[in-house]
């Protein structure tokens, strides 16, 4: 890869990510609705809106990979979550496709399976449950990477991220958590591994109480290095810490899943 783009490039995963990229690929193209501070040389950046389809095209012209972190990041209206995550997400797709880029990687989101229950274990095989109108919009691209990828060609890897921290700071994140080291590796299975073509994998680390079964990633060649258990008695005591959710501590999705609940399972079984 000689030019990616990261889009979202001015948030928390983003910021994050650019500083390990640093010397991995020659050029890094940034783009984002506010432009990041402390470019450096070997960055540049092209201010886009992801729903403006003119922009984006702008913005993808000449790479030949794209890390697609862009969009809105939470929960929100259904206007909001249309606007940056669907549309957004569609521009993104179908720009690449006519600029000929050769790989997307998709930054999707545990929020897609939200509503399995914790003593559930899961593969990326699993029907879609999201636990949100953000979870459906993830859902919505990871179906939109798989046709990009057999109907057009496109090198697809969708990476359900859990939660992207330096530590894991409750008992729900000590099964979901991923450190910036590992979502880095998993981005440059998808962005080099020669046998990708549609991919899902789990953005989680070595996490002892994990959900996931992520044999996907693990035949590709990812070792995570970070092990959630070194930060688990921090961890457990913050967590003790924190009122009760009957709804959000049964579900994999936590309090994503109980914010507007309403005569939904409230204790699903599998």
């Amino acid at each position: 890869m000689e030019t990616v783009l990261v889009t979202g490039a001015a948030g928390g995963i983003g910021t994050r990510l650019r500083q390990l990229f640093k010397g991995v690929y020659p050029k890094i193209r940034l783009t984002d609705l506010r432009r990041p501070a402390d470019l450096a040389p070997e960055e540049t950046f092209v201010e886009a809106d992801l729903a403006s389809m003119a922009e984006v095209d702008r913005a993808v012209a000449g790479v030949e990979g794209i890390v697609h972190l862009g969009g809105f990041s939470v929960e929100g209206s259904w206007e909001t979550i249309l606007h940056a995550n669907i549309v957004g997400c569609y521009n993104l797709f179908e720009a690449a496709r006519r600029h000929r880029v050769e790989r997307v990687v998709f930054a999707s989101s545990n929020h897609v399976v939200g509503f399995y229950p914790r003593r559930r274990r899961i593969d990326v095989d699993a029907a879609v449950r999201p636990d949100s109108r953000y979870g459906v919009s993830k859902a919505f691209g990871e179906a939109l990477g798989a046709l990009y990828a057999f109907k057009y060609g496109l090198r697809v890897t969708c990476i359900r991220i859990g939660n992207f921290a330096d530590a894991p700071v409750d008992l729900r994140r000590l099964s979901i958590w991923v450190a910036p080291q590992d979502l880095l590796q998993l981005i440059r299975i998808g962005l080099e591994h020669p046998d990708i073509r549609h991919e899902i994998f789990y953005g989680a680390s070595d996490n002892a109480r994990g959900w996931w079964d992520n044999s996907a990633a693990f035949r590709l060649g990812y070792r995570p290095q970070a092990r959630a258990e070194e930060h688990s008695a921090a961890a457990l005591a913050a967590n003790a810490k924190l009122p009760a959710d009957p709804v959000g501590d049964w579900y994999q999705g936590g309090p994503f899943c109980s914010d507007e609940f309403s005569e939904g399972l409230e204790r699903a079984a599998l």
